[in-house]
């Protein structure tokens, strides 16, 4: 899969056997691109809890600034070691220098592992080189730090619906977009699956 700029997202829960994703991934996989200048500008509010809430009442054109805000909120570690490992990681990752990216991640994680973004980016980097339990492991590290991060919410469908458990794959997005209504990836597979699920519930 090609990773360099993008990142992909996945998350997983426990009791999902990595041995069974199947192959399929990386064509339903959606790489959510973020830009490093971006993600590395400070946040127009540290308010956690009022962005979400004002995402979870906003238009679409609202969501777009305040998905802007909580991705750099997220990617503050308050460490200004920290946030330059990130950095380097997401400029490795940037060049296509894989293993560098995971060199500076790994760094982060160990240098602060309660920051839930190091492992959210760096699980990206195991997914797109197809180490699945690595992946899944780093996921679930985040999610525990972070479990408004809807992007992992959306990693956590797609990883359902890759195992064929298209009911949980539903739950799981329907949760996501109760956090971001406006969030175009959910939307889609909401769409998609939805009459496969309600067709088998008749």
């Amino acid at each position: 899969m090609d990773i360099p700029g993008r990142y992909a997202t996945l998350t997983i829960v426990m009791g999902i056997a990595i041995t069974n994703l199947k192959r399929t991934v990386a064509a339903l996989a959606v790489i959510v691109t973020f830009s490093t200048s971006c993600i590395a500008q400070q946040a127009d509010s540290r308010d956690e809890a009022s962005l979400l809430q004002q995402l979870a009442q906003s238009t679409p054109e609202q969501a777009i600034g305040l998905d802007r805000q909580l991705q750099a909120l997220w990617s503050q570690s308050g460490s200004a070691s920290a946030d330059l490992l990130l950095e380097r990681g997401r400029e490795a990752l940037d060049d296509g220098d894989i293993e560098a990216a995971l060199d500076h991640l790994t760094a982060l994680t160990d240098h602060a592992p309660e920051f839930a973004e190091g492992w959210h980016v760096r699980a990206s980097v195991f997914f797109g080189i197809d180490r699945f339990g690595m992946a899944a492991a780093d996921l679930e590290q985040a999610l525990t730090l972070n479990p408004n991060n809807y992007d992992a919410i959306y990693g956590l469908g797609l990883i359902f619906e890759i195992v064929g458990k298209p009911e949980q794959a539903l739950e799981a997005y329907s949760r996501a977009l109760a956090i971001h209504p406006h969030h175009e990836e959910v939307t889609n597979a909401v769409n998609r699956l939805k009459p496969q699920v309600e067709g088998k519930a008749l």
